[in-house]
């Protein structure tokens, strides 16, 4: 992930999420499902079975963003950043072809958290959104990998994959600047997305079972 922050600057919570979570963000990259996809070698079920749980985690996600009655939430939140129509999409071309894996139990757990979190912090959601919006810059990275080893075209089973954009990503971190001054606030910002990695880490330590690298926990 990138952010739009100065080496000097080092109070904007753009530049604190990046620093703050760089090590989970590092750790991920080394899972047994990372590294098969990289390598071509992952099995087709577990590539849909993220996006079966990516698709539970943001519909939840994109709900309470939505309907939170905060202002610092909706200074931030666009309906450019919204993604579950694309895993949709995704997910139906899968469908056809026979694969249709539900999501795990620690999807549940974070769309749990989610819905927890909208309830008392509202403001803690833009941690989470920070994680996964991010997480498109680096699947855009990947999409080739996909596209090449489940021999997708069109776009067809990519979508959610291929949504990665730049200046969309420096759009929201200045809004994310902008609204999210107070450390404090940051603070709690931060300890959300820790927790938004902490989950998409057993999400991929269920997706590496049997693979040959476990997720970090």
């Amino acid at each position: 992930m990138t952010d739009t922050g100065t080496d000097t600057d080092v109070s904007t919570v753009t530049r604190r999420l990046r620093n703050g979570t760089r090590a989970w963000h590092e750790a991920l990259e080394s899972t047994g499902f990372a590294t098969a996809m990289l390598d071509g070698t992952l099995p087709l079920d577990r590539y849909v079975g993220q996006l079966a749980a990516y698709r539970l985690v943001l519909e939840t996600l994109e709900t309470e963003l939505t309907g939170a009655g905060c202002p610092s939430v909706a200074s931030v939140w666009s309906p450019d950043l919204v993604k579950l129509p694309l895993l949709e999409r995704d997910l139906r071309h899968f469908a056809t072809l026979g694969t249709a894996p539900e999501p795990g139990p620690a999807a549940q757990e974070f769309a749990e958290e989610i819905r927890r979190t909208a309830a008392t912090e509202p403001r803690e959601l833009l941690g989470f959104l920070y994680v996964l919006e991010g997480s498109t810059l680096g699947a855009m990275f990947l999409c080739r990998y996909v596209t090449e080893a489940y021999r997708l075209t069109d776009g067809n089973g990519a979508s959610y994959y291929g949504s990665g954009d730049r200046a969309r990503w420096t759009a929201f971190t200045e809004r994310l600047d902008r609204a999210l001054g107070e450390p404090a606030v940051q603070e709690r910002v931060l300890a959300a997305a820790e927790r938004a990695y902490r989950h998409i880490a057993l999400i991929s330590g269920e997706l590496s079972v049997g693979l040959d690298s476990p997720a970090p926990v």
